[in-house]
């Protein structure tokens, strides 16, 4: 019984994860010469993103609202159809579930391959936008406080699985300030039919 369990546990659950985390992982090179617009350097690896300079975690702006909405855009476009999944399970969090293991592995499983060409695609559009990914997630958490969403990341909790911890999906719903409410409300309705990506991480 404990060896079936520990079998169903490495299929159901450590492999799913790991798998996830491979994709999730793109290889990144540096390139030289300036920023490549395309997302591929010569040597046919992917762009990184800029270095974070200052404080990446400096009070939101239109610009970073801006650089933002179209990093998602290509983000989106790059998941293909294996974005229902993720957005079935972001649909039922709003309607008040929290997020189990199991929830969680389907969307890992569904996601496959098409998150580390939405990987590709997000740093390929970061490099364009001169934005690093550091400064990225900060302006993610932004975004999500002003939409009054909760901050759930399925690529961290399967790197806790990876681990052989429990990961945490528990939902926690912070509030934006004033301002990051008056900065996103432009683009509100775009950014919140592409939240579901931050369970992702991107």
């Amino acid at each position: 019984m404990l060896a079936l369990l520990g079998g169903l546990a490495w299929f159901l659950v450590i492999q799913p994860a790991r798998a996830f985390l491979a994709n999730w992982q793109t290889p990144t090179t540096q390139t030289q010469g300036g920023p490549a617009q395309s997302g591929q350097a010569q040597g046919g690896g992917t762009v990184t993103p800029p270095a974070p300079t200052g404080n990446v975690n400096a009070a939101l702006t239109k610009a970073d609202v801006q650089k933002f909405v179209r990093v998602r855009r290509d983000v989106r476009q790059a998941m293909g159809s294996s974005f229902t999944g993720v957005q079935q399970v972001w649909t039922d969090i709003q309607n008040g579930q929290n997020p189990n293991l199991f929830q969680m592995m389907t969307v890992l499983r569904e996601v496959g391959g098409s998150v580390g060409a939405a990987r590709q695609a997000q740093e390929a559009a970061l490099n364009r936008e001169n934005m690093s990914a550091e400064r990225y997630a900060a302006v993610r958490a932004s975004v999500n406080r002003a939409l009054g969403v909760p901050s759930i990341d399925f690529s961290q909790a399967a790197q806790s699985l990876q681990n052989g911890q429990l990961p945490d999906l528990n939902r926690d719903v912070q509030t934006g300030t004033a301002q990051e409410r008056a900065l996103v409300q432009p683009f509100q309705r775009e950014l919140t039919d592409t939240v579901a990506l931050g369970l992702l991480g991107l």
